[in-house]
């Protein structure tokens, strides 16, 4: 079995990785860690597990985990991870993090988006940029894990088919962004009051996001000039799990419906976890948060579209699983050359 660690059990992407680390049939939860929450049991923390795990939240220390876990996940602020990821880098196998503190690579970047989270550009070049479908061999044996935001993930798993894939240029990239009131966390914030979000589409970032600068870092380090600018808008919307990534692609290379349809489902046809669909497939329109919800599929399309000279991307996924916890799950399973679905074959929820 491989010893894992939770750190920031308290929050809600902490509670997700226990519910899938428990029932993982090849890891063992051995550490829960937390400061404000120590000495708590993860069923008082979160109510959906009444699990008897024999573990309380204890409060960090390298040596703790070091001593405790083959590998820790990292659900803390970007500023905590970028700390703690330094004090284990050398000392834990695998230190998986679910923060900002090591998703963008150019420093510049990282600085204007991340100004808190303080990390040396050494240890920042030695983290993978955990999207399994999209890097490949790099997570085998890897010892640090960056798992992407959920923003970006569906963002990037939208796009790759068209720069990694066909070959194209991007002229321009815009996103229209929509998520529950999950992706904020459990901070206090009055827009997030129930009497203010409930069936509100509140426009939290209009004119900038930074997991724009993160999808954008990663397709440039991937291919070099394969994206022009790429500007993004986001929306709070009223339902708690899930998003909707609408990204709206100009470019001045060619291509058509059926050509975009062919290299989606080539591009992804080896990777259980993205499912491409057309967009009339179900009785809903797809992709929709709500036919993912609770599971760490993404789904994907790709419509062409003549008359406003744009390929229309959509992309769908669960914050909480697959853009956050069930991903550096599936992550650790590539890093340990487990079958990337172990632990991971639940399906979605639906109606929820």
């Amino acid at each position: 079995m491989i010893r894992v660690g939770i750190v920031g059990a308290s929050g809600l992407a902490g509670g997700e990785l226990i519910r899938l680390v428990n029932q993982h049939p090849e890891l063992e939860l051995t550490f829960l860690g937390g400061n404000s929450s120590a000495g708590r049991r993860p069923a008082e923390l979160h109510p959906g597990l009444r699990l008897d795990l024999g573990l309380t939240v204890e409060p960090v220390t390298a040596d703790r985990v070091a001593e405790r876990c083959d590998v820790v996940f990292l659900a803390t602020p970007a500023p905590v991870s970028a700390r703690l990821a330094a004090e284990l880098a050398d000392r834990v196998p695998c230190v998986t993090d679910l923060s900002g503190a090591f998703r963008i690579r150019t420093p510049e970047l990282h600085e204007r988006w991340y100004p808190k989270a303080e990390r040396t550009t050494e240890l920042a070049d030695r983290f993978v940029y955990g999207v399994p479908e999209l890097v490949g061999d790099q997570l085998v044996d890897a010892a640090l894990i960056s798992v992407p935001g959920c923003y970006a993930t569906a963002i990037t798993l939208g796009l790759a088919p068209l720069t990694l894939g066909l070959g194209l240029n991007l002229r321009t990239v815009v996103i229209d962004g929509k998520s529950g009131s999950s992706g904020g966390g459990l901070q206090l914030r009055v827009p997030d009051l129930h009497p203010l979000r409930n069936g509100a589409i509140a426009p939290y970032a209009p004119t900038g996001h930074r997991h724009a600068a993160e999808v954008s870092d990663f397709l440039l380090r991937s291919k070099p000039g394969s994206v022009g600018s790429l500007a993004m808008s986001a929306y709070g919307v009223s339902h708690v799990r899930g998003l909707l990534a609408s990204t709206y692609v100009y470019t001045d290379d060619q291509v058509d419906r059926r050509e975009l349809q062919r290299a989606y489902i080539k591009f992804y046809k080896e990777h259980t976890f993205v499912r491409v669909r057309r967009h009339n497939e179900t009785l809903i329109p797809v992709p929709d948060p709500q036919a993912v919800l609770g599971s760490n599929y993404c789904d994907v399309t790709a419509l062409h579209d003549p008359d406003g000279g744009r390929i229309v991307v959509l992309a769908a996924l669960d914050n909480l699983v697959k853009g956050a916890a069930g991903q550096a799950v599936q992550a650790v399973n590539k890093r340990f050359r487990l079958p990337e679905d172990t632990g991971l074959t639940m399906q979605p929820v639906m109606p929820a």
